[in-house]
């Protein structure tokens, strides 16, 4: 099977790898932001983003106060743009893009595993040194994998389960409230809608910009392996509500992140579902493909969840969804073929 790049992973606290393979192969490159090593109260980090298009990158956050000029990074293969410095966890941090077309945009990191709690944008390292207590709960869920059982699904969108003084709860607090009243209930799994990190509170996570990052609204990566930790620890099993399907348009975000359409379709009224106001994930491009099963993998790897929900999939399939006008595929059917395949490609890694 070719692919573009795919996911290699180890624990957040042994620098871990969001890895593209065939730029690990060939560069040692990983996108994203990795700790090289401890210095004190700060890390050597590693900053590596894909923008195949751009004239230049550079990093900037408030360590460097915003300047394009004072962290350039440098150009690598497939794309790839680099640099390293000694920063502690949990800076924040963009990117800055100069296009070919002589305009300077801040994008946020596509890989972060942390970012800024809204309205703030910006990504933030991170690294922790969690201790998971579940391996007993989750080998022996493992051994009964093939083995029929009921299943009792409680779902749950985490910002107004419950709040306190119109806040929302921790992470930790929601676990701990969660749990019981899941086991009340009767429940087997609890299906979380989506945390992976979103800019608009009223979309429910249902329009993330932050494929690696639980939403820092209910704290950090950390608070939310304590929460899934909590829950198997109860004998529940965790879904995660994932949304592969499309993403917002935020100037922050992926939308033609180096200047020109690069995660979504080049053709914008055919990327567009304009009943949400998203585009739609380019299923062709196979380093697209292969960021978002990367993703896929990190939720089950990293944070130990036990199974994907996948949003939106009808509006993946079809290509007359939401359109009065469509092109048919080159067998003269509905059916979105290059979704179809990466859905294939999904359930076989």
């Amino acid at each position: 099977m070719s692919r573009g790049f795919t996911y290699d992973h180890l624990p957040a606290s042994n620098a871990p790898k969001n890895a593209f393979r065939p730029f690990t192969r060939s560069t040692g490159l990983r996108p994203g932001a990795h700790p090289l090593e401890q210095r004190d109260d700060l890390y050597l980090w590693q900053f590596v983003v894909w923008a195949p298009r751009a004239k230049a990158v550079s990093l900037v956050g408030d360590f460097n106060r915003w300047n394009p000029a004072e962290t350039p990074m440098t150009a690598a293969e497939n794309g790839l743009w680099t640099t390293e410095i000694a920063l502690p966890v949990g800076a924040s941090y963009k990117y800055c893009i100069q296009t070919a077309d002589g305009r300077s945009l801040l994008r946020a990191d596509p890989c972060a595993y942390f970012a800024e709690l809204r309205p703030g944008t910006a990504s933030r390292t991170w690294t922790d040194s969690f201790r998971w207590s579940d391996g007993p709960w989750r080998k022996k869920q493992a051994e009964q994998m093939d083995k029929p059982r009921p299943i009792f699904i409680y779902e749950v969108h985490l910002g107004s389960w419950r709040q306190e003084n119109g806040k929302f709860y921790n992470y930790r607090r929601l676990a701990e409230e969660i749990a019981p009243y899941a086991l009340s209930l009767g429940a087997t799994h609890v299906e979380i809608l989506p945390i992976t990190e979103h800019p608009l509170d009223d979309s429910w996570g249902y329009q993330p910009t932050g494929y690696f990052a639980p939403t820092s609204r209910y704290g950090t990566p950390e608070d939310f392996k304590y929460f899934v930790n909590t829950l198997h620890l109860h004998g529940l099993d965790v879904i995660l509500d994932w949304v592969p399907a499309h993403f917002p348009k935020d100037a922050h975000g992926l939308r033609q992140f180096d200047g020109v359409p690069l995660f979504e379709y080049g053709n914008e009224a055919y990327a567009e579902h304009k009943d949400w106001g998203t585009l739609r994930f380019d299923l062709g491009n196979v380093q697209v493909r292969d960021f978002l099963i990367a993703s896929a993998l990190f939720w089950l790897k990293e944070y130990h969840v036990d199974g994907l929900r996948v949003d939106a999939v009808s509006s993946m399939l079809y290509l007359d969804f939401g359109r009065d006008r469509f092109s048919p595929n080159i067998r003269g059917g509905r059916e979105d073929l290059e979704a179809v395949e990466f859905l294939r490609l999904l359930n076989r890694e």
